[in-house]
């Protein structure tokens, strides 16, 4: 049974940091690409940050470049999205999700849009919710 469980979120005042966490089992964890979406209230889905499964590349939303950072220990096939320097903007419900890389063929937007496109997998969200 393939299995996606984010965790970590919590209530962190502005200016705080967090760790995420994403465990996964049930795949080939090493095939495929984890990505980290969030969505806020009222708010479309948007993704934030992804880790390439090819190639190890990261990839971040321009909002929290510099301040989030994805991480990958294989070992424990767990994705981490370590955040900091919180923004109350930051508050939303973040899942993460596991793909295969796309046809070499497609064309995207940006590395973000081609690492996080057609993620297969989905976990349940942990909320974070940053206060001012």
């Amino acid at each position: 049974e393939v299995q996606l469980q984010a965790s970590g979120g919590g209530l962190v005042q502005a200016g705080g940091s967090l760790r995420l966490s994403c465990a996964a089992s049930g795949f080939t964890f090493d095939d495929y690409a984890i990505g980290w979406f969030r969505q806020a209230p009222g708010k479309e889905r948007e993704g934030v940050s992804c880790i390439s499964s090819s190639d190890g590349k990261t990839y971040y939303e321009d909002s929290v470049k510099g301040r989030f950072t994805i991480s990958s220990d294989n070992a424990k096939n767990t994705v981490y999205l370590q955040m900091s320097s919180l923004k109350p903007e930051d508050t939303a419900v973040y899942y993460c999700a596991a793909g295969l890389s796309p046809s070499p063929g497609l064309k995207f937007r940006n590395n973000l849009d081609r690492c996080l496109y057609g993620m297969d997998y989905w976990g349940k969200g942990t909320l974070v919710t940053v206060s001012s």
